[in-house]
């Protein structure tokens, strides 16, 4: 039996300089965190971004590799100007606002096509150094929706699986896209497509049956001689390590610091990367609206409001985050105490 390949645009690690050393730190993405469980399967390798820009022909490049090595992760070298618009342009400037609806937000430059194709071709060279007959190559998310037509084309036996971890948009929606055909033959590459639920399914196969009149059964598509299966798999966590959790001796040091701190109230929590997909405003508001309507719960309850940044270097997010901070500074002079901070 072949290895597991996953593939994703960040490695489950991120590559840090600290002074004259170089650090391994764990990555804090969605997709990092949800394959924990399955990057701990023996033969499993992960190929992606390292987080850091650097040369591989340098000191430090050989460096980066032998360490990532040891956590059977291969990374992939990509420029600053790669990151500047396959990562911060096409992929979170033109897909994410796009497949979340947020047309308003979405920019469409074909400066950032061209880069989110090379960067594409790129992980496909990087793929079929690591590749060998027998292995299965897994591709995560919109980053690389070329990737399994790429791959396809080398190597037409390969075993390719791709899940989208984010919504696939209706038809209306998706045909503003003007790289749409591009992208529906990059997905169909592979053998089979993941979504998390079922109406990314229809939603996917009613664009493809727009643009190339293709037709299914049951979610399978027959491509030249080629089966194509498209499917639900909502993503599960990995129970063990939640249930788990509460007796890890620094969680129950952070438990008590908070319960010192918040006492007998009540604790509202929101958890969540900062982003404008999330609704964070929104839930501050909702908060201010309760406290004002129901005056009996000041001072007896808290919201503790975790927002992870990212992607700061696009506009709409720095927006966001001065927002947040903006409604977080009003509710709390609006309702707090000397003994009471409202959020």
């Amino acid at each position: 039996m072949g290895r597991l390949i996953l593939v994703s645009n960040r490695l489950p690690v991120n590559i840090v300089r600290e002074k004259d050393k170089i650090l391994l730190k764990q990555s804090v993405g969605g997709v990092a965190t949800g394959l924990s469980s399955v990057r701990k399967r023996k033969e499993c390798v992960w190929l992606g971004w390292p987080g850091a820009v650097y040369r591989k022909d340098t000191h430090e490049g050989k460096i980066i590799r032998k360490e990532l090595k040891k956590n059977s992760c291969y990374p992939v070298s990509l420029s600053s100007k790669d990151i500047e618009n396959f990562y911060y342009g096409f992929s979170n400037k033109t897909i994410w606002p796009l497949f979340h609806y947020f047309t308003q937000y979405t920019v469409f430059d074909k400066k950032f096509w061209n880069s989110y194709r090379k960067v594409n071709e790129i992980f496909k060279n990087e793929v079929l150094k690591v590749y060998k007959k027998g292995d299965t190559v897994w591709i995560h998310d919109y980053h690389l929706m070329l990737l399994p037509k790429l791959l396809r084309d080398e190597s037409p036996s390969m075993n390719i699986g791709i899940f989208i971890h984010i919504p696939f948009p209706s038809w209306e929606i998706f045909r503003l896209l003007p790289w749409r055909r591009e992208i529906l033959e990059g997905i169909l590459g592979a053998d089979l497509i993941g979504f998390h639920i079922y109406d990314y399914v229809l939603h996917f196969l009613e664009s493809v049956n727009r643009v190339f009149g293709y037709t299914h059964e049951f979610g399978k598509l027959i491509l030249n001689e080629r089966i194509v299966k498209v499917d639900a798999f909502p993503m599960g966590i990995d129970y063990k390590k939640y249930h788990d959790a509460p007796l890890l001796p620094e969680v129950q040091k952070e438990v008590k610091r908070i319960k010192d701190r918040v006492g007998t109230r009540k604790i509202i929590l929101s958890i969540d990367r900062l982003d404008y997909t999330k609704g964070i405003p929104e839930r501050l508001i909702a908060y201010d609206l309760f406290l004002e309507e129901n005056p009996e719960f000041r001072g007896k309850v808290v919201l503790i409001l975790v927002a992870v940044p990212s992607r700061t270097k696009v506009e709409h997010y720095r927006i966001l985050k001065r927002r947040v901070d903006e409604l977080v500074g009003r509710i709390n002079a609006k309702y707090g105490s000397i003994s009471w901070i409202p959020v």
